[in-house]
C-alpha cells in the first residue's frame, strides 16, 4: 500500500495530537516490535508560535511552545518522525514508529486500522463532547441598527 503525502500529514496529525495513554494502548495491542535505531534521539526544545491579525495582517510571534521531536530508521530503512507538543519523549518515539511503519507495505494497513483511525475517533468523540457542553453556555448576540435624529 503506497502512502500518500495527504494520508501520512493526517496521520502525523492524529499522532501528535493523540492522547499518550490512548496511543501506547494501541501501540502495545499491535503486538509488534520492528527493530529500528534512532536518527534522532527523541529531544525537546521551543518552537516559536507565529499569528496574524484576522488572517491577513502582519504575522507577529505570539510566544513559544515546548515540543519534542524523533526521527526513526526501521531495518528496511524507512525514515518516520515524530513531532509532538510537549515534553514526553515516549510520546514522540511512538509517533516516529507509527510514521516509519505507515509507509512500509507490510505494516501500513495494520497501522492506519489499529492505530490512527481509533485515535482519530477517539479525537473526534472529545471535540463532539466539549461542543455540546459548550453549546449549553452558547449565547447569541444580535446588532439593533438605531435611527439617529437630527
Amino acid at each position: 500500500m503506497a502512502v500518500s503525502a495527504e494520508m501520512r500529514r493526517r496521520a502525523l496529525g492524529v499522532l501528535a495530537k493523540a492522547d499518550i495513554a490512548a496511543l501506547d494502548r494501541c501501540w502495545q495491542a499491535l503486538g509488534i516490535a520492528p527493530r529500528f535505531r534512532h536518527l534522532r534521539s527523541p529531544e525537546t526544545g521551543l518552537v516559536m508560535l507565529r499569528g496574524r491579525m484576522g488572517g491577513a495582517g502582519a504575522p507577529f510571534n505570539v510566544g513559544e511552545m515546548t515540543m519534542t521531536r524523533c526521527s526513526v530508521v526501521l531495518e528496511d530503512r524507512t525514515v518516520g518522525h515524530g513531532y509532538i507538543g510537549g515534553s514526553n519523549p515516549h510520546h514522540a518515539e511512538l509517533a516516529a514508529l507509527c510514521d516509519a511503519l505507515l509507509q512500509t507495505d507490510a505494516h501500513a494497513d495494520l497501522i492506519e486500522r489499529q492505530v490512527i483511525q481509533p485515535l482519530e475517533a477517539a479525537a473526534e468523540q472529545k471535540r463532539r463532547q466539549t461542543a455540546s457542553c459548550s453549546a449549553a453556555t452558547r449565547v447569541d448576540f444580535f446588532t439593533v441598527a438605531r435611527e439617529t435624529g437630527p
